[in-house]
């Protein structure tokens, strides 16, 4: 009887033997940049094999790295950037999702999907018309020159779409009785329903945007309007050029760490949203 459940539990055993070491390759080049980050100059390698912390931790990289590199205006330009475009794509992606969702208008379903089109073009096929447009509008080298292409988002009109199709119609139908308009439908009845949507659609356009680096490479030119990315790729050239990898590996942990913090501490809403914005009506 022992051997035959010690038979059962060794496939189980096994597979999660497997999945931890799979994880733990994947994770060794986080975790390698946060050993580095927190190594004293001089402290001996810093290479792979070195995952385990042989010394006493310092913050002197992160200070050298505060020092070396602008990185409170690179927040600043990326959280404009980010915020900014967030707001505007929550109402764009917003009204269009109910257009698409709840209004019946002639080719509809076929304007939706020539929408979605959209998505199967990479973002580098549309930099050269993107950059033209932005430089005829006098918005080169300007942080709303970053944010102008992605305005209008065709991942967040279907995400909001199927949220609203998700939804029951009797509160909008029972404002609609009360003689509220379609404005104040969408506003005070369906976005608070579909709150779990636009977190979800927040969650993408966040990360991606954070974590952009080749359109505001092309956009930007001044120093003084350099995101995060940008900024981090030009400290990291003076940072090699010494041979810094310890000021190298702060200097990237705080480009990922606002990003890494806010997925540890929402983990579970950040599920939650994706799991509600996935139901179809």
């Amino acid at each position: 009887m022992a051997r035959h459940q010690l038979a059962r539990r060794l496939p189980g055993a096994m597979l999660v033997a497997l999945l931890s070491a799979v994880a733990f390759l994947w994770a060794s080049p986080f975790l390698w940049t946060v050993v580095a980050s927190f190594r004293p100059e001089g402290a001996g390698s810093a290479g792979m094999a070195s995952l385990l912390p042989d010394f006493t931790p310092t913050l002197e990289n992160f200070r050298n790295a505060l020092e070396s590199g602008t990185f409170g205006l690179y927040y600043v330009n990326t959280l404009v950037v980010v915020t900014g475009l967030l707001a505007v794509q929550c109402v764009t992606v917003s009204l269009a999702g109910y257009a698409f969702a709840r209004l019946r208008f002639p080719g509809r379903d076929a304007l939706f999907y020539a929408f979605l089109l959209q998505l199967m073009l990479v973002p580098p096929a549309l930099i050269v018309p993107n950059l033209r447009t932005v430089v005829d509008l006098g918005l080169y080298d300007s942080l709303p020159g970053v944010m102008a292409p992605y305005f209008a988002s065709a991942f967040g009109t279907f995400l909001m779409r199927q949220t609203f199709l998700a939804l029951p119609r009797d509160f909008e139908e029972a404002a609609a009785i009360d003689g509220a308009p379609w404005w104040a439908i969408v506003w005070y009845v369906l976005l608070p329903m579909a709150k779990p949507g636009l977190i979800a659609f927040a969650i993408v356009s966040v990360t991606a945007h954070w974590n952009e680096f080749l359109w505001p490479l092309m956009v930007i030119n001044s120093p003084a309007n350099q995101t995060l990315t940008i900024g981090l790729a030009a400290f990291t050239r003076g940072a090699e050029g010494g041979k810094e990898w310890g000021v190298l590996a702060a200097g990237t942990l705080l480009v990922m760490a606002p990003l890494a913090v806010a997925f540890v501490t929402f983990q579970r809403r950040f599920v939650d949203s994706f799991v509600f914005s996935g139901v179809k009506g």
